[in-house]
C-alpha cells in the first residue's frame, strides 16, 4: 500500500517538473519575441539615425570641399599678388627715374632762364640753316619731354590700378585664411559628433542582440531540462506500472490462501486507494494553477522591460538630431563672421602690420600691398625713401616674402623703437621690442 502511494507521488512530481520546464521554455519564447521587437525598433531608429549621420557626413564633406577651394583660391591670389608686386616694382623704378630726369631738366632750364636761353640759341645761329636746325632740335627736346610726361602719367595710373588689385587680392587671402581656420574647428566638432552617433547606434544594437542571444541560450537550457524531465517521467511511469502489477499478483496469491481476510483487505485497500487518488488529483490541480500564475507574472515583467527600453531609445535619437542642427547653425554663423575681416576706413586687413601702420600714419597710401611692397609703392607715389631712421617714418623689412612694416617712434643711433601690429602673433598695436637694431631696412618719410 505504501509503495503504491509512493509511486503515485513520484509520478505526479515528475509530471509537475516536466510541465514547469515546458512553461519556462514557453516563457523564454515570449521574452525572445519581445527582444526581437526591441531589435526591430532599434533597426528602425538606426535607419532614421543613419539619415542624420549621412546629413552630418554631407556637412563634413561640404566643409572639406570649401577648405580645398579656399586654399586653391589663396594659392592663385598669392601668385597674382607676387606678379603684381613685380610689375609695381618695375613701374615704380621707371617713375622715379623719370622724376629725376624731369627735375634735372627743370633745374637746367631755370639756370638758363628757359625762354631767353632758347632765343639766344636761335639768334646765335651762324646761318638760317643752322637756326632752322637749332629750332628743330629744341622742338624735339620739347616733344620728348611731353612724351615723357604723358608716359609718366600713364604709368602712375597703371601703378595705382595694380596697387588696388594687389591689395584686394591680399585682403581676400587674409579673409580666406580666417575662414579656413574657423572651418577646421567646425570640421573637428562635426566629425566628433559623427563618430559619437555611429558608436551610439552600434552600442544599442549590439546590446539588444547580446540580450537576445542570452535568452536563446537560456531557452536551449530550459528545453534540455524539459527533455530530461520527460525522460524521468517516462521512467517513473514504467516503474509505477511494474509495481502495480506486482501488487496485483500479491493480492491474487493472498486471496487463494485466505478468503476471509482477503475480503477485509480488499475493503481496506479500496478506501486507501480512493483517498490517495483524491490527494493526487488535488495536488496536481494546485501545481498547475501555480505554474500558470508564474507564467503570467513573468510575461507581464518582460513586456514592461521591452516598453521601457523602447521609450529610452527615442530621446537619444532626438538629442543627436538636435546636436547636428546646432552644429550646422554655428558653422553657418562662423563662416558669415569670417568674411568681416577689415573695416572701410582702413583698406588693410585688421590685425595685420599694414593695418597697424595705416592706423598710426593716415598719410600712407591705401593700396600699397604687403609690407615688403611698401617701399616701391611709396616711391612711385612720390614719397621719399631712404636708409636713415627718423621719428614719424615707416620702416620696411623686405625679406622676399610678405615683408613687414612698423611706425618709428624713437631713434637712438642705429637703434629704433616702433609701434607695430602682427608681431609675434599679437594682432593689436603696441611696442613689443623696445630698443633694437632693425638690420637692413628702408624708411618711408612723410612729405
Amino acid at each position: 500500500m505504501k509503495k503504491r502511494i509512493l509511486s503515485a507521488v513520484l509520478v505526479s512530481g515528475v509530471t509537475l517538473g516536466a510541465a514547469t520546464a515546458t512553461a519556462h521554455a514557453d516563457d523564454f519564447d515570449s521574452k525572445i519575441a519581445a527582444q526581437d521587437a526591441v531589435i526591430n525598433n532599434l533597426n528602425a531608429e538606426q535607419a532614421a539615425a543613419q539619415s542624420q549621420v549621412s546629413a552630418i557626413q554631407g556637412q563634413v564633406s561640404e566643409l572639406q570641399n570649401q577648405q580645398a577651394e579656399l586654399e586653391a583660391e589663396n594659392a592663385r591670389l598669392e601668385a597674382e599678388s607676387q606678379k603684381l608686386g613685380e610689375e609695381i616694382q618695375v613701374l615704380s623704378s621707371k617713375i622715379v627715374a623719370r622724376n629725376e630726369s624731369l627735375k634735372k631738366q627743370a633745374r637746367s632750364a631755370q639756370k638758363g632762364k628757359n625762354a631767353t636761353s632758347y632765343l639766344n640759341t636761335v639768334l646765335n645761329s651762324k646761318s638760317v640753316s643752322d637756326a632752322i636746325n637749332r629750332v628743330v632740335a629744341i622742338r624735339e627736346v620739347v616733344s620728348a619731354n611731353e612724351k615723357m610726361l604723358a608716359q609718366q602719367e600713364a604709368d602712375k595710373a597703371a601703378i595705382e590700378e595694380k596697387q588696388k588689385e594687389n591689395q584686394e587680392a591680399i585682403n581676400t587671402v587674409i579673409a580666406n585664411q580666417a575662414t579656413i581656420e574657423e572651418n577646421k574647428n567646425a570640421l573637428a566638432t562635426q566629425q566628433a559628433e559623427l563618430e559619437v552617433a555611429q558608436l551610439n547606434l552600434s552600442a544599442q544594437l549590439t546590446s539588444a542582440q547580446e540580450e537576445k542571444d542570452n535568452l536563446v541560450s537560456q531557452k536551449a537550457a530550459a528545453e534540455e531540462a524539459a527533455r530530461q524531465a520527460a525522460a524521468a517521467q517516462a521512467a517513473a511511469e514504467a516503474k509505477a506500472a511494474a509495481e502495480a502489477q506486482a501488487q496485483a499478483e500479491s493480492v491474487a496469491a493472498a486471496q487463494a490462501a485466505v478468503q476471509q481476510q482477503q475480503a477485509a483487505s480488499q475493503a481496506t485497500e479500496s478506501i486507501s486507494a480512493t483517498s490517495a487518488a483524491a490527494t493526487e488529483s488535488q495536488a496536481s490541480a494546485v501545481s498547475t494553477q501555480e505554474a500558470q500564475q508564474t507564467t503570467a507574472q513573468e510575461a507581464t515583467t518582460t513586456n514592461q522591460t521591452a516598453a521601457t527600453t523602447t521609450t529610452q531609445s527615442a530621446p537619444a535619437a532626438q538629442t543627436q538630431t538636435a546636436k547636428a542642427a546646432s552644429a550646422s547653425t554655428q558653422t553657418a554663423t562662423t563662416q558669415t563672421t569670417a568674411k568681416q575681416t577689415y573695416g572701410t576706413a582702413n583698406t588693410y586687413p585688421v590685425g595685420q602690420c599694414t593695418w597697424g601702420v595705416k592706423s598710426l600714419a593716415p598719410w600712407v597710401g591705401d593700396y600699397w600691398g604687403n609690407g615688403g611692397q611698401w617701399a616701391a609703392s611709396a616711391a612711385a607715389a612720390g614719397y621719399r625713401v631712404g636708409s636713415t631712421p627718423a621719428v614719424g617714418s615707416v620702416v620696411v623689412w623686405n625679406d622676399g616674402g610678405y615683408g613687414h612694416v612698423a611706425y618709428v617712434t624713437g631713434v637712438q643711433g642705429s637703434q629704433i623703437q616702433v609701434m607695430e601690429a602682427n608681431y609675434a602673433g599679437n594682432q593689436s598695436i603696441g611696442n613689443y621690442r623696445g630698443w633694437f637694431n632693425p638690420g637692413s631696412v628702408s624708411y618711408i618719410y612723410q612729405n
